[in-house]
C-alpha cells in the first residue's frame, strides 16, 4: 500500500501547473545610470525600492509584456553587461527600431539571417552570427531582427514575429497591445482584399467573420484562409 501510495503521489497531474515567466534580472554598475535609460525607452518604472544603504531594486515593465526586468544594488552577483540575447517581441521591426531612433537611442540597422548558415564574426543572435543588411526580404515571422544595448552593454534585440508557429498559442487569441491588434487587422485587411478580388470584386457583407477567422488562424499558426 505503502509503494501504491508514493506512486500516486508523483503522478503528473492532468494539466500542469502555470509557471508564469515575470521578472527577468538585469545586472548594472549605475544603478540611476540605468533607471534613466529604461525609463527613456518608455517602458512603465513599476518600483523603485530601498531598504538600507547597501540594497535597491527597481521594476520597469516594456509596453504590452507580462514579463519585466529588475535591477538595482546587491540584486545579483552577475558581471554588468553580461546578460545577453533579450529578446522583445514586435509585430513591426521599422515601427519599434524608428521609436527607439526617435528616443534618442543607438539601435542597429534591421537585419535578418543568413538561411542555414551558424557561423560568422557578428554578435550572435538566434538564428547564428551572420547578419544580413535590411528585414527578411519575404518579412518571414521570426526572421527579421534588430539590436541595441543599455549603458552596461546588456544586449536586447527586437525580432519581428506576425504568426505564430503551429502549437505556440494556446487557449483563446489574446493580444498583448492595442498596437499588436491593430497589426493584426491591417493584415487581415490587406488578405481581405485579396480574397475579394479572387471573389469577383463584390463586396463580402460577412468581413467581420473573416477578419475573426483570419487572426484567429494566424495567431494559432494554422493555414491563412484564402
Amino acid at each position: 500500500m505503502t509503494e501504491e501510495r508514493s506512486e500516486a503521489a508523483v503522478r503528473i497531474p492532468a494539466r500542469a501547473i502555470d509557471m508564469k515567466l515575470e521578472i527577468v534580472v538585469i545586472p548594472v554598475s549605475d544603478v540611476d545610470r540605468a533607471k534613466a535609460f529604461y525609463a527613456s525607452l518608455g517602458w512603465r518604472l513599476d518600483a523603485d525600492f530601498t531598504a538600507d544603504d547597501d540594497y535597491r531594486v527597481i521594476q520597469f515593465t516594456p509596453p504590452g509584456s507580462g514579463c519585466s526586468v529588475i535591477f538595482g544594488k546587491n540584486v545579483t552577483t552577475a558581471a554588468p553587461g553580461s546578460a545577453q540575447g533579450l529578446y522583445l517581441i514586435v509585430s513591426d521591426i521599422e515601427a519599434a527600431r524608428n521609436d527607439l531612433v526617435r528616443r534618442g537611442v543607438q539601435v542597429s540597422e534591421a537585419f535578418h539571417g543568413a538561411v542555414d548558415v551558424y557561423a560568422g564574426t557578428d554578435e550572435p543572435y538566434l538564428f547564428g552570427r551572420i547578419r544580413v543588411p535590411g528585414p527578411d526580404p519575404k518579412h518571414g515571422s521570426y526572421r527579421s531582427f534588430a539590436s541595441f544595448n543599455d549603458p552596461d552593454g546588456n544586449g536586447w534585440l527586437f525580432q519581428e514575429i506576425t504568426t505564430r508557429l503551429p502549437g505556440r498559442v494556446e487557449g483563446d487569441t489574446t493580444f498583448t497591445s492595442a498596437a499588436d491588434l491593430a497589426s493584426a487587422l491591417r493584415r487581415a485587411a490587406t488578405a481581405h482584399g485579396e480574397h475579394e478580388k479572387r471573389s469577383g470584386g463584390q463586396h463580402d457583407e460577412n468581413w467581420p467573420d473573416w477578419y475573426a477567422e483570419y487572426i484567429v488562424r494566424e495567431q494559432a499558426g494554422k493555414p491563412p484562409l484564402s
